[in-house]
């Protein structure tokens, strides 16, 4: 359903997206945050599926600043972490903006993100003129607690994530107490991922349908 484009950032970077174009009209637009791994076929086939749910969906490549093109396996957690720790944190943010820009003419346009993404969709919410933002089990939100969203944003945690504990997910509840908040007791970390061994569908599915939810009510579809 999707291809890859090229977009370019504020500052004149060019960086590679997958854009998927629904059949109709869309109802509004979405970014799709990566995981550290990049652009996985995982991710446009997220992509591709909110497409196919009436969005103008587009996932931006934010490896492509440090590594261009790079999609890691999903062992390679160590590397992806080393790529993530080059790129300068303003710099991902204008990288996302000119996703969010790409799809702005399909009217409200929402964030939604995993992992590493995940704590940049909550981002978004706090830099960027989006409508809504969906963060699954994104710990790094931690860093950045000070800054408060501007629009609706929903967290999904799993209740069995080592990466980020329950004192963690207290820590980001308490810094963002207008925030829409689901634990999953028997979920670990990615657990939205079918192509990880941490995937745990029954949580996947009701994440999905919350986030769709959501994204319904604050999009105005």
């Amino acid at each position: 359903m999707g291809n890859h484009i090229r977009l370019i950032a504020s500052d004149g970077h060019e960086l590679g997206a997958w854009l998927s174009e629904p059949a109709g009209t869309p109802r509004a637009g979405l970014v799709v945050l990566q995981e550290i791994f990049g652009v996985t076929g995982h991710i446009r086939a997220v992509t591709d599926s909110f497409a196919a749910a009436g969005y103008l969906a587009i996932a931006p490549a934010l490896f492509d600043r440090a590594e261009p093109g790079a999609v890691l396996d999903y062992g390679e957690m160590t590397r992806g972490r080393d790529i993530m720790l080059k790129l300068d944190l303003d710099d991902v943010v204008r990288d996302i903006a000119a996703a969010v820009a790409r799809v702005g003419a399909a009217g409200k346009v929402g964030v939604i993100g995993y992992c590493w993404g995940g704590a940049l969709a909550d981002l978004a919410a706090c830099r960027l003129p989006v409508d809504a933002a969906v963060s699954y089990y994104g710990g790094r939100t931690t860093s950045w607690l000070g800054e408060q969203p501007s629009c609706p944003v929903q967290y999904h945690f799993g209740g069995k994530d080592p990466l980020i504990p329950p004192e963690m997910v207290a820590q980001i509840r308490a810094g963002r107490p207008a925030g829409e908040f689901f634990i999953y007791p028997e979920a670990g970390h990615g657990f939205n991922c079918d192509e990880r061994e941490s995937f745990h569908r029954e949580s996947a599915e009701l994440a999905l349908e919350r986030a769709s939810q959501f994204l319904d009510r604050h999009l105005g579809t």
